[in-house]
């Protein structure tokens, strides 16, 4: 497995097919492009194959968050994602805060990680 911290080579393509694996929404590639432009990356490669991804956005001096962490079903339980949250702890700017869903708590938990407040979610009016 191969990573690497701040994937400029990451494709919109390549991160939407890794998180419809996950789960499937209605990803944009234009969108996810602009996403991807506007956060740290760090990635997991199986030869060519995007296989795990964690994307960091920050302001770099105060806060930052995950906004996901995903690792391809088919490569899960062989420690790409406590990897990706290592390389995270090593290279983040920022303290980071982010939500889990209830069903990935015990992994965080795993690693260490302290809990801290829970989540609120504001939509933007005219957003879904």
């Amino acid at each position: 497995m191969d990573y690497v911290i701040d994937d400029k080579c990451l494709t919109a393509k390549e991160f939407i097919r890794l998180a419809d694996s996950v789960w499937h929404r209605d990803y944009n590639e234009e969108e996810t492009y602009a996403a991807l432009s506007k956060t740290i990356n760090i990635t997991c490669r199986d030869g060519e194959r995007l296989v795990g991804s964690v994307r960091i956005l920050t302001d770099g001096v105060y806060f930052g968050t995950i906004t996901e962490i995903l690792v391809h079903p088919d490569y899960r339980e062989q420690g790409i994602g406590r990897r990706l949250m290592e390389l995270v702890k090593d290279n983040t700017p920022t303290k980071l805060y982010f939500g889990s869903r209830p069903d990935a708590i015990g992994f965080y938990e795993k690693l260490g990680l302290e809990r801290g407040f829970e989540s609120f979610t504001i939509t933007p009016n005219g957003k879904k």
